[in-house]
């Protein structure tokens, strides 16, 4: 289950907080894996380069069975990859990829980081993508990330030696890795660090290693593993119930926008780490061999080890509240202990200790999701301790300088409920995912607050405090301001709270296309965040279109509730294009955001604020044919984009295509990477044969390389010879060339020049056939800089009495992005053989 509502907003939001789930309750076993894992002073980080990178079964087994704290440090969001279940692409796919790494991490027990980098698609060379990322910037991020976790251990995803062999983000993130590894003990690198951390130097670093990379299984048992650690990670969990690889599997399952639902998997399985910085363990099989990761690693540790390793030795299953007292006292010589950083650290570690064996739940809930700067929204305050301790509520504030001292026993299972009011600051900032607050470049996202460089969500901004008495020794516990509300269908929820502008306004779509000068109703919905609204909206358009009215007054007198006004644009009689810009008005202040929510059940709802804007485009475009059929794959804009130039777009169930069915459209168009995901299509794939050879158009866009005949698991996907493969060109701006001059499809019904090839978004085009029958006639060519030619971008193919054409040119990609030349080649992909200039189709340029 999933929904999309995109509102207009002035000032920029959007949050992703792991908190707006159901707070965690640890069972007795869980309870005793803390103690074991606050018992471990060892730290893993892994570092790869996109969200599913990581390797799940690794992180779990050094989390779960090692109990080192165990990081991923996941260079990008993921920005650039494409989504299975929903529209979300760019910053809002990234947003999206995020928490399903945090979900992925809630299930393996690691914990989620992130660099400035913008996964801007696919690279072919770390060259590129270091020159586009802005290596030093990065570098630096790496370096942070290492100075403030202090891993002893790191371990990289990809293989640095070996550039150009895979994705250039992937070799990437090892290259910065093996850097950072000694630059971290560096004071002479990234100085200003230092003003908020210190340095570091991790022991060893490693590569994770596989028979993949070896080209084989059988080149990978005659390998030299000499300097390889071998660890079986597939063991056994008898007080989860559960192997660590299944556990890797559930994780791996949160990776849904990316397609990576599978079922678990168990039973013994090696995975092998490569030595390549630092020393050897002498046990082939402890990638921690030889570190000291007890308490006596640091000064004042011993004593606290004395307590917490008896408490773990002899941990009470059934009644683990009788340890209270010994983390009490734990706790206490904890705070004497010099060491910054693992004070910190197992600080907060044994506080959710003492929570959970004294059943403590606390929770601060507002009456709504949302409020405004300079509102006041009442809070519901919920203590209750289920254990027969002695603890007193002292006080509860939302600021740690705001205390009283109105104590309140927690008798045992009796709850304790207060009713608070919260004011919100006129200048408190709204919720935002704060690598989006500032416009970034094509590589990197704008962090001007370098605090909160590496977090992988926007810190909290109100928390209530929780200052807890435990038999006369008090502790401060900090809990996030939440939403807990239900639904009838899905039981208890939690929300974010969140701080939100007072009104919101959206264009429905993101590209408007004027495909003749003639003008057109835009609608923009306003919506209230606050009770009785009064103001203004106009338009702010580009040189040469008009609108009309100039302005709109409106009245909105409930929270929540919305309104639509509508304004006439004019587009000028030559091509143009700019964008226009909703801006609204209430009192002295202006809103010129949209917001965009984004939920789906397997990660919190996010919501995010964006410039308010809309494209426009003036094109001379003509088109031949009116009703389309689309069968829809991955999830693309495709449809509503052929819809702004004037086609009737039919969805097609592909279940529904029988012999006949067809017949009534003037083109049928394949969705991304329908053979893909579409398993009905091999069984109907000749039914769209015959539409062809019966006089339609039939347009297949790109599909990834798989098995059987043409790379996929279909031996029909076209009537002539037609092989996949991953030839792709990346860069944008890359050189067009027109093969086929005298073919109608550059001709009719819009002459295609080398200025339709500009402004193209993120690439050419993507998996290319690269091998074809005489049948076909490629129109175009084009290469990445040092690369061979390609020329399988785009193909057709007469077939009876109609065309077989083939795409990897990623109009999923330009048509939303509103590129021109792109509408003009779809259009005459659909016209082809269907006007009068058409007898020169079959002429090969």
């Amino acid at each position: 289950m999933r929904k999309i509502t995109v509102f207009i907003i002035g000032i920029l939001f959007g949050t992703s907080f792991a908190f707006s789930q159901a707070p965690q309750k640890l069972s007795t076993s869980e309870i005793h894996q803390s103690i074991q894992k606050l018992n471990f002073l060892g730290t893993a980080l892994y570092i790869a380069a996109h969200p599913d990178d990581e390797n799940t079964r690794l992180i779990s087994y050094l989390s779960n069975h090692v109990n080192a704290r165990t990081a991923y440090l996941a260079l990008t969001r993921g920005d650039g990859g494409q989504n299975l279940i929903g529209p979300e692409l760019r910053e809002l796919l990234g947003v999206l990829r995020t928490q399903e790494l945090l979900g992925a991490r809630s299930v393996d027990g690691g914990e989620q980081y992130f660099s400035r980098a913008n996964d801007f698609g696919y690279s072919k060379h770390p060259d590129e993508t270091l020159k586009i990322w802005n290596k030093k910037e990065v570098l630096g991020d790496v370096v942070w990330a290492i100075r403030n976790l202090r891993p002893d251990v790191i371990i990289n995803r990809f293989d640095h030696r070996t550039p150009g062999s895979t994705h250039g983000h992937h070799t990437s993130s090892a290259v910065l890795s093996v850097e950072a590894f000694d630059l971290a003990n560096n004071p002479h690198a990234y100085p200003d660090q230092l003003k908020s951390t210190t340095t570091w130097q991790p022991k060893r670093a490693f590569f994770n290693t596989s028979w993949w990379f070896y080209g084989s299984q059988e080149n990978f048992e005659k390998a030299d593993k000499s300097k390889m650690v071998n660890m079986d990670i597939g063991v056994y969990y008898p007080s989860r119930g559960l192997s660590n690889n299944e556990i890797a599997s559930m994780a791996s399952n949160n990776h849904l926008c990316q397609g990576f639902g599978r079922p678990t998997t168990r039973g013994s399985q090696d995975e092998y780490i490569e030595l390549i910085k630092g020393d050897m363990p002498n046990d082939p099989s402890n990638v921690f061999d030889g570190i000291n990761t007890t308490w006596s690693r640091v000064e004042g540790g011993k004593v606290v080890g004395a307590i917490l390793y008896d408490i773990e030795e002899n941990y009470d299953f059934i009644n683990p509240a009788k340890h209270l007292p010994q983390l009490i006292e734990a706790y206490k010589l904890i705070q004497r202990i010099p060491d910054a950083h693992w004070k910190n650290r197992k600080s907060e570690e044994i506080k959710n200790i003492i929570l959970a064996v004294s059943g403590l739940y606390l929770e601060a809930s507002a009456q709504e999701s949302y409020t405004n700067p300079g509102e006041t929204i009442k809070v519901t305050i919920e203590a209750l301790n289920r254990s027969s301790a002695n603890i007193m509520l002292s006080s509860v504030s939302f600021s740690p300088e705001m205390t009283n001292n109105n104590k309140t026993a927690l008798d045992e299972n009796k709850k304790i409920i207060l009713e608070l009011e919260l004011n919100i600051p006129k200048n408190a900032s709204y919720s935002s995912p704060y690598w989006l607050n500032e416009e970034g470049s094509l590589g990197m996202y704008a962090v001007p607050n370098k605090s909160l460089i590496g977090k992988p969500e926007t810190p909290r901004q109100f928390n209530a405090y929780f200052n807890l008495d435990f038999d006369g020794y008090p502790i401060t516990f900090v809990k996030p301001v939440v939403y807990r509300y239900s639904k009838p269908d899905k039981g208890e929820l939690y929300q974010p709270f969140e701080i939100l502008p007072q009104v919101t306004a959206s264009i429905n779509e993101d590209v408007i296309i004027f495909a003749d000068a003639k003008d057109q109703e835009i609608a923009v919905n306003i919506k209230a965040g606050n009770d009785s609204l009064i103001g203004q909206i106009k338009l702010q358009i580009p040189t040469g279109w008009m609108v009309s009215p100039d302005m709109i007054n409106f009245e909105i007198h409930q929270k929540g509730d919305e309104k639509t006004v509508s304004f006439k644009i004019t587009p000028p009689s030559q091509e143009s294009e700019g964008f226009i810009n909703p801006i609204i008005t209430i009192g002295n202040k202006t809103y010129t955001k949209k917001l965009i929510e984004i939920a789906y059940d397997h990660i919190p709802t996010q919501s995010v604020l964006q410039p308010s804007k809309a494209k426009v485009v003036r094109l001379n475009i003509k088109k031949i044919g009116e009703n389309i059929g689309y069968i829809v794959g991955a999830g693309d804009k495709v449809p509503e984009s052929l819809e702004q130039i004037g086609y009737k777009v039919h969805i097609i169930d592909p279940t529904s295509i029988q012999e006949g069915t067809l017949a009534k459209y003037d083109g049928i168009v394949v969705g991304i990477r329908a053979y893909n995901v579409v398993k009905e299509l091999k069984f109907k794939q000749r039914f769209l044969l015959d539409y062809v050879e019966n006089g339609g158009n039939l347009i297949i866009q790109y599909n990834t390389l798989g098995r059987g005949r043409n790379g996929l698991g279909i031996d029909n996907l076209s009537p002539y010879k037609l092989e996949l493969s991953r030839d792709r060109v990346t860069d944008e701006n890359s050189a067009v060339n027109i093969l086929a001059k005298k073919h109608s499809l550059v001709n009719f019904p819009n002459p295609i020049t080398q200025n339709d090839f500009k402004g193209w978004v993120q690439e050419r085009g993507l998996y290319f056939p690269n091998e074809w029958g005489e049948e076909f006639t490629p129109i175009l060519s084009m290469s990445d800089e040092g690369e061979s030619i390609k020329q399988g971008a785009l193909l057709v193919a007469p077939y009876g009495k109609g065309n077989y054409i083939y795409t990897g040119l990623s109009f999923f990609r330009e048509l939303p992005a509103g590129v021109s030349g792109a509408y003009k080649i779809f259009a005459n992909m659909l016209s082809l053989g269907k006007g009068e200039l058409e007898k020169d189709s079959n002429i090969k340029g």
